[in-house]
C-alpha cells in the first residue's frame, strides 16, 4: 500500500529522454504519401490533405484563402448545406486552413464513420463547384467582419507590423481589403483550386484509431486516378522589403481607452542555427507567464493584462514579435520597460535557477505536445513539410537543455539591440 504521508519524489522535465514517435509511410497507387500515426486510444481519427496552395502562391490578393475556403460550400452533386449537413449527421468536422505557404482540410471523424466520410471528403477535394451565390455570402461577410476588426487597435496593429517587417507585396506582409473581397471571381478561383488542389501535390497525414483496410480505402476515393491532371509548381522568388522607418504611431479609434503595442525585428529562419536558441531566450525574455516582460510590465508596473513575445516560423524569413495592449497613458513607458528588459538580458548573465525554470518549462511543453497521435502527426507534419528529419527536432531538445547562460548573453547581444526593432503603438 502507497503510504500518503511520504511525498513522491519529484523528477525534473529537462531529465526525461523524449523520443518522437515514428510515423509509417505509404504510397497510394497514384503516388499521393500517406505518413500514418495509429493509436488505440480513442476510437477517432484524424485525416489532413495537404496542398502547395497558401497565399504565397497567389498573383491576385486573398484568392488562396477563398478558394480554401469555398471548396467546402458547393459541388455538382451537392450545397453547400447538404454537404455540412452530411457531415454533422455523423457528428464529424471538417475544417480548413490557408496558410503563406500551404493550405489545408482536415477531417475528424469517429473511426467507424470513416468509410462514409471519405466520399464527403472526395467531393469537397475533387468537386468544388464555387458557387456565385456562395462566392457573394463570403465576400459579404469577410467585408462586414474586416469592418468590424478594423475598429480594433489590436488587429490594426497585427496587420501593420507585418507589413513593416517584410513589406506590404509580400505575402507575410500582405492584408485583406474591401477591395480585394470585391475583385474575387469564381473563375479566378476555380483556375488555381485546378492548379493546387492536384494529386501530386497533395500529402496526406492521418493519425487515431485506423481501420484495417485504411490504404484500400485511401486509395478507393484517392489513390485511384490522377485527378485534377499533373501540376509542376515553381515556387516565385519574392524578396523581403522592409520599411526604412522603424518608429510608427496610428490614432484608430479616439474614444479607445488602451493602445496596442508592437515591438518587432526581422530574424533568420528555422534553418539558421541561431532559430533554436532564441528560443530559449525568447522564452526567458517574453515567451511564457512567469518571463521578464510579465514580471515587470504585468506584474510589477501594472501596465497590462498580459505580454508576450513570439519568434514566428515563417519558412523563408522570421521576426521577433513582441505585443500587449496597455492603457493609452502608459503605452509609450511600456515599450521602454521593453527596452530595458532587452538591454538587461545584453549586459547580465541570466541566473542559474531562472535558466533552470526556464529549461523544465519548455521540456515539459513539448512532452505535453507529444500527448497522443494526433499532436505526434502534427509535429511530423511540420518536420515534414518544412524539409527536415527528426535530427531537427532532437537538435532543439539537446538545445534547450545544454545552453548555457553565457551563449545566451551572447545571443541577446546580437539581436536585442533596441535600435534593431519596429516600434508600433495604435490607439
Amino acid at each position: 500500500m502507497i503510504n500518503r504521508k511520504i511525498a513522491p519524489e519529484i523528477k525534473d522535465a529537462v531529465d526525461f529522454d523524449i523520443t518522437l514517435k515514428p510515423y509509417e509511410k505509404f504510397t497510394l497507387d497514384n503516388g499521393i504519401p500517406v505518413y500514418v500515426v495509429k493509436s488505440d486510444e480513442q476510437d477517432t481519427l484524424q485525416l489532413e490533405l495537404v496542398f502547395p496552395g497558401g497565399s504565397w502562391y497567389e498573383t491576385e490578393n486573398l484568392v488562396a484563402s477563398a478558394s480554401n475556403f469555398l471548396m467546402k460550400n458547393g459541388s455538382s452533386k451537392h450545397s453547400a448545406r447538404e454537404i455540412n449537413e452530411s457531415i454533422d449527421y455523423f457528428g464529424a468536422h471538417l475544417n480548413r486552413n490557408c496558410h503563406h505557404e500551404n493550405a489545408t482540410y482536415t477531417l475528424h471523424c469517429l473511426t467507424k464513420h470513416f468509410t462514409e466520410m471519405l466520399p464527403v471528403l472526395q467531393e469537397v477535394i475533387m468537386d468544388p463547384s464555387f458557387p456565385e451565390e456562395e462566392l457573394a455570402i463570403f465576400r459579404q461577410n469577410m467585408k462586414q467582419r474586416l469592418a468590424v476588426n478594423l475598429q480594433k487597435c489590436d488587429f490594426v496593429a497585427n496587420r501593420h507590423i507585418d507589413k513593416y517587417l517584410f513589406g506590404e507585396f509580400h505575402p507575410y506582409g500582405r492584408v485583406s481589403s474591401m477591395d480585394a473581397y470585391d475583385a474575387l471571381q469564381t473563375d479566378t478561383l476555380a483556375a488555381f483550386y485546378k492548379q493546387h488542389y492536384t494529386y501530386n501535390n497533395c500529402k496526406i497525414f492521418i493519425a487515431g484509431h485506423l481501420p484495417e483496410n485504411l490504404i484500400a480505402l485511401l486509395n478507393q476515393y484517392f489513390g485511384t486516378t490522377k485527378w485534377n491532371g499533373e501540376s509542376t509548381l515553381i515556387k516565385p522568388e519574392l524578396s523581403v522589403a522592409p520599411a526604412e522607418e522603424k518608429k510608427f504611431r496610428i490614432f484608430n479609434d479616439e474614444n479607445g481607452v488602451q493602445g496596442a503595442v508592437r515591438v518587432a525585428r526581422p530574424f533568420p529562419n528555422r534553418y539558421h542555427p541561431d532559430f533554436p536558441k532564441m528560443l530559449v531566450l525568447n522564452t526567458i525574455f517574453g515567451g511564457y507567464f512567469g518571463s521578464r516582460l510579465m514580471s515587470n510590465i504585468r506584474e510589477e508596473k501594472g501596465y497590462t493584462y498580459g505580454i508576450y513575445s513570439q519568434l514566428y516560423n515563417f519558412r523563408q524569413t522570421s521576426a521577433i514579435n513582441i505585443q500587449t495592449e496597455a492603457g493609452r497613458d502608459v503605452c509609450e513607458a511600456t515599450i521602454e520597460e521593453i527596452y530595458k528588459e532587452l538591454r538587461t538580458l545584453q549586459n547580465e548573465i541570466v541566473p542559474e535557477d531562472e535558466l533552470h525554470l526556464v529549461r523544465n518549462f519548455m521540456i515539459g511543453s513539448i512532452l505535453g505536445d507529444l500527448d497522443g497521435a494526433f499532436q505526434i502527426i502534427q509535429r511530423w507534419k511540420t518536420l515534414i513539410l518544412n524539409g527536415v528529419d527528426e535530427n531537427y527536432f532532437y537538435n532543439n531538445i539537446r538545445t534547450i537543455k545544454t545552453i548555457s547562460a553565457e551563449e545566451l548573453q551572447e545571443l541577446a547581444k546580437e539581436y536585442f539591440t533596441p535600435e534593431d526593432f519596429y516600434e508600433l503603438v495604435v490607439i
